[in-house]
């Protein structure tokens, strides 16, 4: 089976659309998102539309947790909260309501899926988590593999048990050992965060047992335009021409 796992969409409708021509042409036999549909661009309810009407599982991302509970939110800073804010003014009660029923996981296809950290953080990032954190983590789920976001950074953690290892991925396609257990950032479809500004997802061949990174370019300029058009941060707008800026 052919699983694509998208991340981070965050209302970027143009990057979302050429992600789904790639997996149209990519023999894909289901879609999972990881959260954090919403937030950040300028057509989150279109992008959350079209997650529903495509029946694509998700999980529930930090931006959604913000939107749905607002002691949450005091954790923003105050360019995502203010982003927030306005997204959730431009959300439709359905997509408000679909939006509340999202989980902290999901498993399936005997895989993890998460927006933070394994096994159910939606607000742990990655990145802050040491070889003590990771080697908790793996005891508390039973996955062999769990695909997280959230960072919007791309990062492969491999265990055999006893070592840990950790890289960054690039456009690649990594041949997993069916004895390891793994923990993989696919990085961001529509605020990518590294040094290359395309649109990023994952393929998991569940038979070959490789996890192929796909990067998707797309008219950034049309979504920068469209962040201002719709009176959200200019902040959004630069992250996405200069992906490298925190």
């Amino acid at each position: 089976m052919r699983i694509a796992i998208v991340s981070d969409i965050h209302g970027n409708m143009e990057a979302l659309k050429k992600v789904v021509v790639n997996i149209g042409v990519s023999r894909i036999d289901a879609v999972i998102s990881i959260g954090d549909n919403i937030g950040y661009g300028p057509e989150s309810e279109e992008v959350a539309q079209l997650i529903r009407q495509s029946d694509i599982p998700s999980v529930m991302g930090n931006h959604e947790l913000g939107l749905v509970d607002r002691t949450y939110l005091a954790n923003f800073n105050p360019t995502a909260r203010d982003s927030l804010l306005k997204t959730g003014s431009q959300l439709s009660n359905d997509t408000i309501n679909y939006i509340c029923t999202l989980k902290s996981f999901l498993v399936t296809h005997g895989m993890r899926f998460v927006h933070g950290f394994p096994p159910d953080s939606v607000v742990m990032y990655q990145f802050q988590a040491d070889d003590a954190d990771i080697r908790n983590a793996l005891q508390r789920f039973d996955e062999k593999i769990c695909f997280t976001g959230h960072s919007h950074y791309l990062e492969l953690i491999d265990s055999d048990g006893e070592k840990i290892t950790r890289r960054p991925l690039a456009e690649e396609i990594v041949a997993l050992d069916r004895q390891h257990r793994y923990i993989i950032n696919i990085g961001s479809v529509g605020q990518p965060r590294d040094d290359d500004k395309s649109a990023k997802y994952a393929i998991m061949d569940t038979e070959a047992y490789t996890m192929e990174i796909k990067f998707v370019p797309y008219d950034i300029m049309k979504t920068v335009k469209k962040i201002l058009k719709a009176g959200f941060p200019a902040a959004n707008a630069r992250r996405l021409m200069k992906s490298n800026i925190k």
